[in-house]
């Protein structure tokens, strides 16, 4: 908080961030030297102290009076320009802070790429600097790199979800948005289909893994229980806990979307929930991948998720190749399977689309809103 004394009375102005008590030096007002983002943190100070001096010196030459509150309120709606760095900072800074380190992730990638077209300096301009030019400028340098168009239109949108993010948080002018002109529609977001047929999801499922290592075995399991369980994205079979199973259904929210899911669970589903039974008495969650004792922070359970989904694809991959199918089996690929089968075996197709969303993943929740629950159990009959 930026605190500015006038005759006695205080006014109190918040810098838009945080940090422990533990990383404050209460005797200098400062982070300290092992702080998070101590950088960061220092530098929205030194502005804002900047910012209300060059005030207050405006308003003493003019002779201009003034409290401390009316000083704070005059800037309210006053442009506070910040470089393209200090807003992807404080972008990543915040998110991370309030939990959402997947969408970090996202800024992260995005700071990053553009710290390349940078020539790897830092972004010190400021977003009035990112025009239409600039635009195509950093288009062109992203197809020199032979990057697919849903990794362009990713990173295209991401940065435009920035710029309109630092122009609500008044970091700079409405009216110069470049991406009024430059649309990034125009990329193609179509992927290549990835589903595996019946007959090889059977053979996929059929695979012994008795002799096999620990974390081949999970990552079959993990395969066919998300196959049958309505394309359960591997994170949210992660953070699946025993609330989670209520009468032999399948209840959670999307970690992605928050859309709400709610599925009957197969026998052969259920047969493998019970096959963890030990590790769940002691782990909280259904599946071995997240640990209640070990993994408490978001950033902690993100690395481990992060770390876990990979090994699991090498080892799905691992299979794939044994068993001589051509798709490259991953968790991503259940998911599609599960979608692909149902649509071959004349399940309504609007009620795949909506449960996968193929297009747009938030439309899984729209599905469940939209279909009795009877029709999607009917339609679940049809995966074996």
């Amino acid at each position: 908080m930026l605190r500015v004394f006038k005759n006695g009375k205080r006014s109190l102005k918040s810098l838009g961030t945080s940090t422990k008590p533990e990383y404050w030096d209460f005797k200098k007002n400062e982070p300290k030297p092992n702080a998070p983002n101590k950088d960061y943190i220092n530098q929205l100070i030194l502005n804002a102290k900047s910012q209300y001096q060059k005030l207050v010196i405006q308003k003493k030459v003019n002779d201009e009076e003034f409290t401390a509150n009316s000083l704070l309120n005059e800037e309210k709606n006053e442009i506070r320009p910040q470089t393209v760095e200090e807003f992807y900072q404080y972008l990543i800074y915040d998110l991370r802070n309030k939990g959402n380190v997947g969408n970090s992730y996202a800024y992260l990638n995005s700071y990053n790429s553009l710290k390349n077209f940078n020539n790897g300096k830092k972004l010190i301009y400021t977003f009035g600097s990112i025009d239409t030019s600039f635009l195509q400028k950093y288009e062109n340098w992203l197809h020199s790199k032979n990057l697919k168009e849903t990794t362009i239109s990713f990173l295209f949108r991401t940065l435009r979800a920035t710029y309109n993010k630092a122009i609500e948080n008044k970091a700079t002018k409405k009216g110069k948005n470049p991406f009024e002109t430059f649309k990034v529609g125009k990329f193609s977001t179509k992927t290549t289909k990835r589903a595996l047929s019946k007959n090889d999801v059977l053979r996929l499922k059929n695979y012994d893994t008795s002799k096999t290592s620990q974390i081949r075995e999970l990552a079959h399991d993990i395969f066919v229980f998300s196959y049958l369980s309505g394309g359960i994205s591997f994170v949210d079979v992660a953070n699946l806990t025993a609330e989670n199973i209520v009468e032999n259904r399948l209840v959670y929210k999307r970690q992605k979307t928050g859309g709400n899911i709610n599925l009957k669970l197969s026998d052969e589903a259920i047969k493998i929930i019970h096959k963890y039974n030990d590790y769940q008495q002691n782990g909280l969650y259904l599946f071995p991948i997240l640990h209640i004792d070990r993994h408490k922070t978001p950033m902690q359970k993100s690395n481990r998720v992060h770390k876990i989904c990979h090994q699991v694809n090498q080892e799905l991959r691992e299979i794939g190749k044994e068993l001589k199918i051509t798709c490259d089996v991953t968790t991503y690929v259940a998911r599609h399977s599960f979608a692909t089968v149902l649509k071959k075996s004349g399940v309504n197709i609007g009620i795949i689309q909506e449960a996968l969303g193929h297009n747009d993943l938030s439309t899984t929740q729209i599905y469940l809103d939209s279909f009795e629950n009877t029709q999607i159990d009917a339609a679940m009959a049809n995966l074996l």
